[in-house]
């Protein structure tokens, strides 16, 4: 082979070489881009509508905590990842007696002061009052405040089992907020899951009664 066919060769080489990198970076861009495309729809598809656009239903009692630093803090959160259920511990207290005893934590008669709050309170005859905003964090689900809505509920003994009204409202409640965060019954759990509490107690120590609990919330929200 002449030295101008081996120079011709390399240089074709060279050629068809840089014209596979060309070929490369442009298929590893294509590909760069569908991907940030597909994560961007992805995103909003399973993102959850702002907290602040959520329209609270005629039906809720809206009776904000005053804004402190012991139970409403009016710390802004981007997400709500589970609900949990609480029961007051305080048998035959109604949700207004519950509401305010957590507004009462802005002046604080106890040192270290007391920090506690709920998102909502359902009473006995299954009023429901929103003590804080849901885009605002509440101070009942310690180490989980900043992703859960905090609902407390009422009960008529030492049980701690919720009466019937009482728990056709918290079904109807949390029902609700499934739906409009774009939740399962699945993400729907006790405060005992979170931090160990006896809390609700009667639905810690009957695990059947939780679990139809949970139940009714799954056929309401189907219902919606």
């Amino acid at each position: 082979m002449t030295e101008e066919k081996k120079r011709k060769k390399k240089k074709q080489k060279r050629q068809l070489h840089m014209v596979l990198i060309a070929d490369l970076v442009l298929l590893t861009a294509i590909i760069i881009v569908c991907s940030l495309l597909f994560i961007r729809r992805w995103q909003e598809e399973h993102s959850q509508p702002a907290l602040t656009s959520i329209a609270i239903p005629s039906w809720i009692k809206p009776d904000l905590l005053v804004i402190n630093p012991y139970s409403r803090p009016g710390r802004i959160r981007a997400e709500v990842n589970d609900i949990v259920i609480h029961y007051v511990a305080n048998d035959g207290t109604s949700a207004k007696n519950n509401r305010d005893y957590f507004n009462g934590l802005a002046v604080p008669d106890a040192d270290p002061p007391t920090s506690a709050s709920s998102h909502f309170v359902v009473g006995l005859k299954g009023e429901i009052i929103q003590c804080v905003p849901l885009e605002e964090v509440a101070f009942g689900n310690y180490p989980r405040n900043e992703d859960t809505i905090s609902i407390e509920v009422c009960h008529p003994d030492a049980s701690g089992k919720f009466s019937a009204v009482t728990e056709e409202s918290l079904i109807k409640l949390v029902a609700w907020l499934c739906q409009e965060l774009e939740l399962t019954e699945g993400h729907v759990i006790r405060h005992y899951d979170v931090s160990g509490k006896p809390c609700p107690l009667y639905y810690v120590e009957h695990e059947d009664a939780w679990k139809q609990l949970k139940k009714e919330i799954r056929k309401k929200r189907k219902e919606s």
